[in-house]
């Protein structure tokens, strides 16, 4: 450094950060031997804050505004340095500039799936991406903990650990859920702000804010989604049997509009024949039903004069009943199997019960079913 360069850096009469830069979290003022000139310039902007720090010791703190440098203005630095008097003469100090807004469009992901136990699907591995953002909310702990003496700290410097804690509090949180895949696309922001709450103590250890926390995506194995995939087909398909007849159908008039390909050969013949006969036995099969009612009909009318007997009623359907046992319901079951809680002293007179039709749970002696079950067994003994 030249002459000028150091007679230049020891009468500094502006301190203030202009940096335009996306990334960088905390700035370091430069100049030579952190010298300044007492009475200087501290301009502090909105999303800033300004830390002095004397000798490895944060001195001072400053919130956005306008400052002049004098004892006044630097209560600690003052001290340790023992100003008592408003001595004047330039003083040695760093400054670093925190950048206090919100650092938007951070990535998160899971490096390998998530094992998990679905409801539905069994033992599942899933994947999982989003983004989130952070601000600083503690400068002087923030750089305690994190930036240390580093002059020019970034986003990148610390992302990679912030996003450890994201999967690891996700791997967890997914775990504890229970919620089915499929249902998982109903509940990102839900998932997202679970997330957010959860790292939030995580992130205050390091003097960081999480102001937004945000699952874009959840995604299965490609082996699955093809899986998934053919079972969401077939539930479109719907019957099976008369979508392979319109594909017959298609796949034939397709080869009649094209006689020269292969159904003018003899492969082509033999396709259109197995076509054909696989159309027949579909149509036969349709048309049975309609003989067999013809021959009915004509043997109707030939025995025209012969009484038909009735056929006769359907069995009637059981009811079923729930059973207030231990305060749990039990059931359905029919009345035999009930009948076996009475003689173990499961149900008694004064039991709740419940079946479809029925508008609430009643006492097991005011249904007239259930009634019949203690026909048998004596009331209970009158107080003594």
């Amino acid at each position: 450094m030249s002459f000028f360069d150091k007679l230049g850096g020891e009468f500094i009469d502006i301190v203030e950060w202009t940096d335009d830069s996306r990334d960088t979290m905390v700035y370091r003022f430069e100049r030579y031997e952190n010298e300044i000139k007492m009475g200087a310039k501290l301009i502090v902007r909105e999303s800033q804050i300004a830390v002095f720090i004397d000798k490895g010791q944060i001195a001072d703190i400053f919130e956005p505004g306008n400052y002049e440098l004098e004892t006044s203005n630097l209560p600690v630095l003052s001290t340790l340095k023992g100003w008592k008097y408003g001595f004047h003469s330039p003083f040695k100090a760093e400054v670093y500039f925190v950048n206090t807004r919100n650092f938007t469009n951070l990535k998160w992901g899971t490096k390998n799936p998530v094992t998990l136990r679905d409801p539905e699907f069994g033992p599942l591995r899933i994947r999982a991406f989003g983004t989130y953002a952070i601000k600083v909310n503690s400068a002087e702990t923030f750089i305690k903990e994190i930036v240390g003496t580093d002059g020019h700290f970034t986003t990148d410097e610390i992302t990679d650990q912030l996003r450890n804690l994201i999967v690891s509090r996700f791997a967890d949180i997914i775990g504890e859920s229970k919620i089915p895949v499929l249902d998982m696309a109903a509940n990102y922001d839900e998932l997202g702000e679970y997330i957010g709450k959860q790292i939030h103590p995580d992130f205050l250890a390091y003097g960081l804010d999480v102001t937004k926390m945000l699952v874009e995506n959840i995604s299965l194995p490609p082996a699955v989604e093809e899986v998934l995939d053919k079972r969401t087909s077939m539930g479109i398909i719907g019957n099976l049997h008369q979508y392979t007849q319109f594909q017959t159908a298609n796949a034939m008039e397709k080869a009649a509009e094209n006689p020269s390909g292969m159904a003018g050969g003899g492969m082509g013949m033999g396709m259109g024949f197995a076509m054909a006969n696989q159309m027949g036995q579909s149509m036969q099969n349709q048309s049975q039903p309609n003989e067999s009612q013809y021959q009915q009909s004509r043997s109707g009318e030939s025995q025209s004069n012969q009484t038909t007997a009735p056929s006769p009623p359907p069995f009637p359907q059981q009811k079923m009943f729930h059973v207030a046992v231990n305060g749990q319901s039990q059931g359905p079951m029919a009345l035999s199997e009930m009948k076996s809680l009475v003689s173990k002293g499961s149900l008694t007179r004064e039991s709740l019960v419940w079946c479809e039709g029925m508008s609430n749970w009643a006492k097991a002696t005011e249904v007239d079913e259930v009634k019949s079950l203690f026909a048998s067994m004596p009331p209970p003994l009158p107080p003594q």
